[in-house]
């Protein structure tokens, strides 16, 4: 629900009714993970997204029963060997879907309006729900903040509503989107799944030197969702007209930039000058801070003086390890434009445990359950 929060944050505004449908669970090849969204108002337009096309229909379908009645269900779609064109997923998975109505007499309204109100702000929040539980409590909600505070409830029990806020806010701290299951009580013996839904502020890619392929890869990074800065230290280069999509220019010497900016576990790095009196000091910072990539481009005969160079200037054998240099895949890449989807690329695999070789012959899943399979709860 998240994933669409501005458009949703509109609909709260303009005091329209709606549905929002959200997978709660995946299992095998699924096409989208927990979290993502379709959203339904009452005069049938739709938004967002569950499965890419496999079960959008019926999904529709179910978020207009919902506004109809009122009540919050769980509906599980999977793949159909007597008809691969019935409702199911055709590529072999299986995604549990919750579908929520968020109607003005909805006990949860407020919860969702002030989630979403702070999530289309950019700012950090959660979002828990029941997911599996008594069909009472199934879509109960809470809104966590980064601070622990918390808005609504999930079945009346103040000790639940605590334990499930603490349970979330530790999803939300590592900004991630998944599932917990808390211990049976008064109000629901066998125990309750909580779903939790975090937002938060869109990780950094910084690009290190105001080059041909910084713009191409600026742009690209934008594509991703980054938060994209640029920096060099010579201001002839680091301009708003040859960068206008990213969102920062700095003018800098890069290791005194990275020194003093803030950065964290998804930051990506991407040095472009291959020049060694920027790139060597710049790298003996990075590859010194826990970001998630940090890459350079240059020539092989480039890396090798480099990693000498690094080498003596102090760095392991295990911080060296993580640089990625020369930067990017082997995709033939000649163009600026090419070269950065080849670092980019790079990035999406190392973010998502990703070979890098083609799918065609490779027999490995399209869809890996590594991450995704996380949020499944047990």
């Amino acid at each position: 629900m998240l994933d669409i929060a501005a458009e949703l944050d509109r609909w709260v505004e303009e005091g329209r009714d709606f549905a929002v449908a959200t997978v709660v669970a995946v299992g095998g090849s699924a096409p989208r993970g927990p979290g993502a969204a379709l959203a339904v108002d009452s005069e049938g337009t739709a938004i967002g997204s569950v499965s890419g096309g496999c079960v959008e229909a019926s999904v529709y379908d179910r978020c207009l029963q919902a506004l109809e009645d009122g009540e919050t269900v769980l509906e599980r779609f999977g793949y159909s060997d007597e008809d691969a064109f019935a409702v199911g997923l055709t590529c072999g998975g299986v995604l549990e879907v919750m579908v929520t109505p968020v109607r003005a007499d909805a006990p949860a309204r407020a919860v969702f309006a002030a989630a979403l109100s702070a999530a289309a702000r950019g700012e950090t929040a959660a979002v828990a729900r029941v997911s599996r539980g008594p069909a009472e409590l199934l879509g109960r909600a809470l809104f966590v903040r980064p601070d622990g505070s918390y808005e609504g409830g999930l079945g009346g029990d103040p000790e639940l509503d605590r334990t499930a806020a603490d349970e979330a806010g530790a999803l939300l701290a590592a900004g991630r989107t998944g599932a917990f299951t808390l211990p049976g009580h008064q109000e629901a013996p066998s125990g309750l799944t909580v779903f939790v839904e975090s937002s938060v502020p869109p990780p950094r890619m910084i690009v290190f030197g105001a080059v041909d392929f910084a713009a191409a890869l600026a742009r690209t990074g934008k594509f991703l969702g980054y938060h994209v800065t640029v920096c060099d230290a010579r201001p002839v280069f680091a301009t708003r007209v040859r960068f206008p999509e990213a969102d920062e220019i700095v003018v800098d010497w890069p290791h005194r930039y990275l020194r003093q900016t803030a950065t964290d576990g998804r930051t990506v790095l991407c040095v472009l000058t291959h020049d060694a009196k920027f790139d060597v000091p710049l790298l003996e910072e990075a590859l010194r801070l826990p970001v998630a990539f940090v890459g350079a481009m240059g020539s092989r005969r480039t890396h090798e003086d480099r990693t000498r160079k690094l080498r003596e200037a102090g760095l392991t054998d295990r911080e060296l390890a993580r640089l990625r240099s020369p930067i990017g895949l082997d995709l033939g890449a000649r163009t600026p434009e090419e070269t950065a989807l080849s670092i980019a690329a790079e990035i999406v695999a190392a973010r998502r445990g990703g070979t890098g070789v083609p799918l065609t012959g490779s027999g490995t899943p399209i869809h890996r359950d590594g991450e995704a399979g996380a949020h499944v709860a047990a």
